[in-house]
């Protein structure tokens, strides 16, 4: 017996050593299972139900605050070591994970943009900086192409897979400036433009976009996601589009900055087309400067945009930044308040608040005077809210916007469609008849989908012009430009009749007619937060208006108003979102 004894000794230790390592596979397997488990969901992970007061608050990114950090203060960081742009996009990721089930803002992710921050940080690591948006993350409204891996759809799926042939200019702009793409922003599908009766921000591919305000309530279109991903911190700035109220609109309903550039400033070339006489592209951000950081560097001339030659000779050499000034900038400001044109379409308790608001710019130095209205505004101005089709209500075809956009779109659209690869669609007749084809998803016709009430009505009307530009077309755009520029927006600016022009007409944004008429005319506006409604819990905007490429003038005046409100603690300012309504999933949204 004593000959197995070896034997035996090695058989025991090697089952003692089997079953060390099983328990030590177990401890692994129990580590690393254990390491996936939330055990604190609140407050950063899920909105804790009992604390309504702080639902959605931002953690820390490396031990800085990102919560509201400027373009300035994360350069700061970044050049100091404190912050890398890697861990900038993935805090911004962080925050896309723990609140876009609400808000819906991110359409898509570009899933190259680990990449693209990593190399931006070896430049960086290696003396180069590019500029102002080195490293700093940004979103494009789904509607506006990329040359990537990501798709360009406006919000439909009608575009899946097809292939743009280059990025858009501004894109490209953006890209070289060291700005990371980080993805698309959801919008309201097509811009706008397929349907008149339609829940704002909603699209068939990316869903029912929802201000962090109040989610039951329109967001603002169509650069919804754009505007509420700013809003929400989701994202450091983002572009949008506007042929008529979709960057001012969304802005000024999310409580950012937003500046809609004159028509022919920012190039449209690789943008999804509504209408080529009033597209362009515009910026989201949540103060003046980072705003005008962007608009710097999407701003120039482009040969395949032919509008944007219009621009030459009137821009200013080094760029908008120049012109931020301080709330000093205010003395001896005049500025126009066109009552009867705008105001008093306005909510009544919505303007306590914004004259408050004025009267703490007048206690600035600044002259506002009243009645500087738009001499035919009784004409032009609808009295029954945002009517782009206004003229023919009137009982004019041929005094109406929609005349415009109706035939622009029809041949617009055609010409975009027709540089896509890999996509059957070639013409407005073919995405009707997807719409049609795809009735469950995309709501062909009315009252199938709660999103879409008219269907595709705007389509329909387009598709019925055949992109014909008769008489009638021309007269409407005869009509809509002069009415609204020099028998508009610019006399109202000569009010003194005397060579002595005002340095701003000051509107409510929320008054969409406002937006309209700039719209019709090319004109600027920028919108800066200035309080919430204490019904419908959503914020609105102060606008400042002028003629046309008068953005150094816009860009002097809006931000000496902002810093006015920064430094005077004023409440009609940029303030968090309250999230109303965050588990409601209604659609259509509520018109408030």
């Amino acid at each position: 017996m004593s000959g197995f004894r070896p034997v035996l000794l090695v058989t025991v230790l090697q089952l003692a050593l089997c079953s060390s390592l099983q328990q030590r596979a177990v401890n692994d397997i129990d580590d690393l299972a254990m390491s996936q488990v939330l055990e604190t969901p609140f407050p950063y992970y899920f909105p804790e139900h009992s604390n309504t007061a702080s639902l959605f608050p931002m953690e820390m990114c490396n031990g800085v605050t990102l919560e509201e950090a400027t373009i300035d203060q994360l350069q700061d960081y970044m050049s100091n070591g404190k912050l890398t742009a890697s861990q900038l996009v993935m805090c911004y990721l962080q925050r896309q994970y723990q609140t876009d089930n609400y808000v819906n803002a991110v359409l898509q992710i570009n899933p190259d943009f680990m990449t693209i921050a990593a190399t931006l940080d070896a430049e960086r690591a290696a003396g180069k900086v590019r500029g102002p948006l080195h490293g700093i993350p940004f979103l494009v409204k789904d509607n506006i192409a990329s040359k990537d891996k990501m798709e360009t759809t406006a919000g439909s799926w009608a575009l899946i897979g097809s292939i743009v042939p280059r990025d858009a200019f501004v894109v490209s702009m953006l890209r070289d400036a060291g700005a990371i793409l980080m993805g698309k922003a959801t919008l309201s599908e097509w811009a706008d433009m397929r349907s008149n009766n339609y829940s704002e921000g909603y699209s068939a591919r990316g869903g029912q976009a929802r201000s962090a305000y109040n989610l039951t309530v329109n967001p603002g279109g169509s650069s919804s996601g754009s505007a509420i991903a700013v809003s929400v911190n989701q994202i450091m700035f983002a572009l949008g589009t506007e042929t008529d109220g979709s960057v001012i609109n969304p802005a000024e309903r999310n409580a950012v900055v937003g500046i809609k550039p004159t028509v022919g400033l920012t190039s449209r070339a690789g943008v999804i087309p509504e209408s080529t006489h009033q597209d362009t592209v515009g910026t989201f951000a949540r103060t003046v400067r980072d705003a005008v950081y962007v608009l710097d560097n999407i701003y120039g001339f482009d040969p395949r945009d032919n509008y944007t030659a219009a621009q030459i000779g009137k821009t200013p050499a080094d760029g908008y930044v120049q012109y931020i000034t301080d709330k000093s900038a205010l003395k001896g400001a005049v500025f126009g308040l066109p009552w009867q044109s705008f105001w008093t379409l306005n909510d009544p308790a919505q303007n306590e608040q914004l004259v408050a608001l004025i009267r703490l710019i007048e206690s600035a130095g600044a002259i506002v005077v009243n009645g500087t209205e738009l001499p035919d505004y009784q004409t032009i101005v609808s009295p029954n809210g945002w009517n782009w089709d206004y003229g023919t209500t009137r009982g004019y075809a041929n005094e109406s916007e929609y005349t415009v956009v109706k035939v622009d779109f029809y041949n617009n659209i055609a010409a975009y469609l027709s540089e896509l690869e890999n996509t059957n669609i070639k013409s407005l007749a073919d995405l009707v008849q997807y719409n049609i084809d795809n009735l469950g998803s995309e709501g062909g016709l009315p009252a199938i989908n709660p999103a879409f009430g008219s269907g595709q009505d705007g389509f329909v009307a387009s598709l019925a012009t055949g992109g014909i530009m008769n008489d009638t077309y021309w007269q409407a755009l005869e009509f809509c430009q002069r009415s609204t520029r020099e028998d508009g927006i610019d006399a109202a600016l000569n009010y003194f009749n005397n060579g002595t022009k005002l340095d701003a007409l000051l509107v409510p944004p929320d008054v969409g007619q406002t937006y309209q008429i700039a719209a019709q005319a090319g004109y600027p506006m920028i919108t800066v937060p200035a309080g919430v409604n204490a019904v419908s819990l959503m914020p609105f905007g102060l606008a400042l208006m002028q003629t046309a490429f008068s953005e150094a003038t816009l860009i002097k005046y809006a931000s000496a108003i902002e810093d006015l409100q920064f430094s005077s603690g004023t409440m009609q300012q940029r303030t968090l979102p309250s999230w109303s309504g965050y588990l409601d999933k209604n659609i259509p949204l509520i018109n408030a």
